[in-house]
């Protein structure tokens, strides 16, 4: 494979290399993937901790008092929980099933796409939470606005922040 064809369907053109760094394709692989492990270290434990709130969620004796649409917004988060989980432990396993498997590009450019799209899921999980508690103790609107808000604050600051220093 050439450099800028990670085995991933849609992969582009390879970002700009840094002349200083001198290492060669799979040492930046290399680079890469711990660079990953590294952030998924830090979203893991959110994904956790909220999956494991919802899933007690549901046996807490006030869970009975939800309504029709606070259940479908429980289900729906726990879904996008469980997914967003799964996603954000799919680059360990990738891992641990291709080792010594000269996957080392493969696995890192896949494990990219996969932490992006795991944070992506994991936003809108805790906008879904978000909006469970507030909408359970405030009120509908109340839900809707602190879930909106939440939302905003997701994609400002993971997807706006990076994206404004980028094109800085």
């Amino acid at each position: 494979m050439r450099r800028g064809e990670g085995g991933v369907p849609g992969d582009g053109p390879p970002a700009r290399r840094d002349p200083e760094r001198r290492e060669t394709e799979l040492e930046e692989a290399d680079r890469n993937f711990t660079e990953v492990l590294r952030e998924l270290r830090v979203a893991q434990v959110g994904v956790q901790i909220l999956v494991a709130f919802l899933l007690a969620l549901a046996f807490a004796p006030r869970f009975a008092e939800l309504d029709g649409f606070q259940r479908g917004t429980y289900v729906a988060t726990l879904l996008l929980s469980v997914t967003a989980m799964a996603l954000l432990t799919t680059p360990a396993a990738l891992h641990r099933v291709l080792f010594r498997r000269h996957a080392k590009r493969v696995i890192a450019t896949l494990s990219s796409r996969l932490t992006l799209l795991g944070l992506f899921l994991l936003a809108l999980a805790l906008t879904g939470s978000v909006l469970l508690v507030v909408d359970f103790v405030f009120g509908r609107v109340e839900g809707a606005v602190a879930a909106g808000a939440a939302l905003i604050m997701f994609a400002a600051l993971w997807a706006g922040l990076p994206l404004y220093i980028r094109l800085k």
